[in-house]
């Protein structure tokens, strides 16, 4: 799931900057994609730390749980490497890593049958996964068009697990000085996806006699920016965010390898500052709502979960450092 939200704001990125580009286009493509997100660029790292929380879970749809979560960061790093292009760079081959190491610190916890409460050692999680995409830019009806194929592979530190797919297309709606609208459609090669066929649509508006832009990119993220201060820039707003990984599990309940899955709304805002041509900082801090988390076994649809967890809304911040020679 996070691969796949990945590669989808790359595509969403990449067919605005195609409609206001004629030269070049995939140059232009993964200059624009790599400022916009810096998850897309050579080398990417992050550090989030999110703030206590408590939780309610339900197992096989009966109350479970309840307690409380009292650390919770994440690492991240992410390389992107593009290795074979065409002498028209119209059709371009890029490779990409993402290692994440997730930790949990737990205080209360209170089984649904005892009012007795009971501690957990701290969990710690390893996520790998590795992609191939293939870009290509063409024209439909006389209008930009992008395609892309992509392929995962996805594990923790036992073993991969998973190997998923997907393809996309982007068509430029409307172009304007100020104003772009694309619609595109996205089809996955993924037999867990709740929804095989998903409707892309991007929204890009800059403010007349202002230094303000509107972003939006359905579903996920609705961004005001502007700069601020030399080489820096800031954004507020409300962006959708996906976690997951893989569990080893081997209780009296659950045995095998399983799949959790986080949907986050982040609320609050960003700022990004340029060190230099290449180096580029990241701060982010805000209010993180957990919209779902549900745990299915590997390769199930996310609607067939046998574990399912509510959880209050936290705090966050994000601290991140990234190399891009684009």
């Amino acid at each position: 799931m996070k691969t796949k939200i990945f590669y989808v704001l790359f595509i969403c990125a990449s067919i605005r900057t195609m409609a206001q580009e004629k030269d070049a286009p995939m140059k232009a493509v993964v200059k624009t994609v790599t400022d916009k997100f810096p998850t897309t660029r050579i080398l990417d790292v992050q550090y989030e730390q999110l703030g206590p929380t408590n939780f309610d879970s339900k197992l096989f749809g009966n109350r479970f749980e309840r307690g409380r979560i009292d650390t919770h960061n994440r690492l991240k790093v992410a390389i992107n490497v593009p290795f074979y292009a065409t002498e028209s760079k119209r059709f371009i081959l890029t490779g990409s890593l993402r290692y994440k190491y997730e930790t949990y610190g737990f205080g209360d916890i209170y089984n649904v049958n005892s009012s007795v409460p009971y501690t957990r050692e701290n969990k710690e999680i390893h996520f790998f996964a590795a992609a191939m995409s293939a870009t290509y830019v063409s024209k439909l009806f006389n209008k930009p068009v992008l395609y892309n194929a992509t392929a995962t592979v996805d594990g923790n530190e036992d073993n991969v697990q998973r190997v998923k797919g997907f393809v996309t297309a982007n068509l430029v709606l409307k172009r304007t000085a100020n104003t772009t609208i694309t619609l595109g459609v996205l089809a996955m090669l993924d037999p867990s996806s709740i929804i095989p066929v998903t409707p892309l649509f991007t929204y890009n508006h800059k403010f007349e006699n202002s230094n303000w832009d509107l972003d939006f990119i359905l579903p996920q993220r609705l961004l005001l920016r502007r700069g601020l201060l030399e080489n820096g820039r800031i954004s507020l707003g409300t962006e959708l965010n996906t976690e997951s990984f893989y569990l080893n599990l081997s209780t009296p309940e659950l045995k095998g390898i399983y799949e959790l899955n986080q949907l986050e709304l982040k609320s609050g805002f960003t700022y990004e500052y340029r060190f230099s041509s290449k180096i580029n900082g990241l701060f982010k801090a805000g209010v993180n709502n957990v919209l779902s988390t549900r745990v299915t076994e590997r390769g199930e649809r996310t609607s067939k979960y046998v574990y399912d967890q509510k959880e209050d809304a936290q705090g966050y911040f994000r601290i991140g450092i990234s190399y891009n020679p684009f």
